[in-house]
């Protein structure tokens, strides 16, 4: 693989299409974005306001919301549509609109646990370096983020002081979201794209328990781990979803169980300077 570097000097980007610009890696990507003076393009479903950035209405599913958004970008950030488990079909026709319309650059975000060609946004990412000369996919670790805002891990720690989950003492090198908008932005602005997919991750791998044990110590309320079975965690989503994702989500946490996100890399040093953030700096940074 090959990579950015921070010795390497920023482009002149005309605009910055974000799609997604009021979700979790979005918002936090429009905003770098306008903060380092580059003009951007906020899309969401409902145009809504971002401070420094020209909002536009977006809708995957609404192919009359394209073109208005693409006028005038040379750049996107991808978010794909959440819950879809062939984005791809809506997707690939969109971007290859944007290449028509004088788009050369594209950053997508997928997921440390689908690689090229893998299920759902793995077709995307096959079929990316093949739309733009431009390129680059993000594929962050589970995001730290999960356990502080409206994730349903996040709410049964308010409320419950309990994280469900059937990864048992598996680890993850969690992400925080400011580090993925980091390099994000990177990729979207550097003179040399980086052409290539950037698995991220925190400093650390962490198991549950270790989320639980962290949490407790700063916020000084009890939070402990409870472990489920593949089937009870399926239960229990499928509550909330289709038993089809439901099953799938469940998946994933077995696969963690399993070491499959047991890893650790230096990408956010690489192409940011700095080292990545960890889980406690970032329930201190957020502690009231």
């Amino acid at each position: 693989m090959t990579t950015t570097s921070t010795a390497s000097s920023a482009s002149t980007p005309g605009t910055t299409l974000v799609i997604g610009a009021t979700g979790t890696t979005g918002s936090r990507t429009a905003a770098r974005l306008t903060a380092a003076g580059h003009r951007v393009k906020a899309a969401s479903r409902h145009a809504t306001p971002v401070p420094g950035a020209e909002a536009v209405r977006f809708d995957w599913y609404d192919p009359a919301t394209h073109a208005a958004a693409l006028a005038g970008a040379d750049r996107v950030y991808l978010i794909p549509p959440l819950g879809d488990p062939d984005p791809a079909e809506v997707m690939l026709p969109f971007l290859r609109r944007a290449r028509t319309a004088g788009v050369h650059r594209a950053v997508l975000l997928s997921s440390s646990a689908i690689p090229e060609g893998g299920p759902a946004v793995g077709t995307v990412h096959r079929a990316l370096p093949g739309l733009f000369d431009q390129w680059a996919v993000l594929r962050p670790s589970w995001f730290m983020q999960n356990f502080t805002g409206t994730h349903a891990h996040a709410v049964s720690i308010r409320e419950d002081g309990i994280i469900a989950t059937a990864t048992g003492t598996g680890r993850v090198g969690f992400v925080d979201a400011e580090d993925i908008a980091a390099v994000a932005v990177h990729a979207l602005t550097d003179e040399d794209a980086p052409n290539t997919d950037l698995v991220l991750t925190g400093p650390e791998a962490l198991s549950y328990d270790d989320i639980a044990t962290i949490t407790t110590e700063v916020t000084g309320r009890p939070v402990v781990h409870r472990p489920l079975s593949y089937e009870q965690m399926r239960d229990r989503l499928a509550a909330l979803m289709p038993l089809e994702f439901a099953s799938v989500l469940a998946g994933l946490d077995r696969a963690i169980a399993e070491g499959a996100e047991d890893r650790v890399t230096d990408t956010v040093q690489r192409l940011t300077g700095r080292p990545a953030r960890t889980f406690r700096a970032l329930l201190e940074r957020q502690r009231p």
